[in-house]
């Protein structure tokens, strides 16, 4: 069983709570992980807190999906009201790192997908990595891009912020995902980076 002084490295993120879901408590979690068995089966999970270092352990009473919304509403336990739940808004979700589940091939870890460098197939060049995964009707992937161009980037409150660009995360774009040598190699249409 791990413990609270465990590294960040050690856990695995597989949601974060978005907001309170009515009175009684229950927190609406947007998933990072497409096992549905981690908001549904009762059991131990963690959460960390907006601001906190470490983890602390929360017992799962129930989950359920929310059709059409792309969420969970989970119930914790101790959590009996709404002004509990809000205060657990954008904290994370957390298991074990070695409390990992199997993967199909061709199916990936979020958290493993993050910072991979992102290669154009054709030329070799490197145009950005990977900062996030956003889930649709196809997962996108979300690219900051590499540039010498300091036109290309934009002011956010005084820090140059690279430009991004959401990519498909379909074979077709994507043919190479390497975990091993830390890359994605990209077949972009024209006009998806530009």
């Amino acid at each position: 069983m791990p413990n609270n002084s465990q590294s960040p490295i050690d856990w695995l993120t597989i949601g974060r709570i978005v907001g309170a879901h009515g009175l009684n408590g229950e927190v609406r979690v947007y998933p990072d992980s497409d096992f549905p068995e981690r908001f549904e089966q009762p059991g131990e999970r963690w959460l960390l807190k907006p601001g906190a270092a470490n983890p602390e352990p929360i017992k799962l009473v129930k989950g359920r999906f929310q059709e059409g919304k792309g969420l969970y509403i989970l119930k914790l336990a101790g959590i009996n009201y709404r002004n509990q739940a809000e205060v657990l808004r954008d904290a994370q979700l957390l298991i074990p790192a070695d409390d990992r589940l199997p993967l199909e091939p061709g199916e990936f870890h979020v958290g493993d997908l993050m910072g991979l460098a992102v290669i154009l197939q054709e030329t070799g060049e490197q145009i950005g990595s990977v900062i996030d995964v956003y889930r649709a009707g196809n997962d996108l992937l979300e690219v900051a891009l590499a540039s010498d161009q300091p036109e290309e980037a934009t002011k956010d409150n005084g820090q140059i912020k690279a430009r991004t660009v959401l990519i498909p995360f379909v074979e077709a774009i994507v043919p190479v995902v390497d975990l091993t040598q830390g890359r994605v190699e990209i077949t972009p249409p024209d006009g998806l980076i530009d």
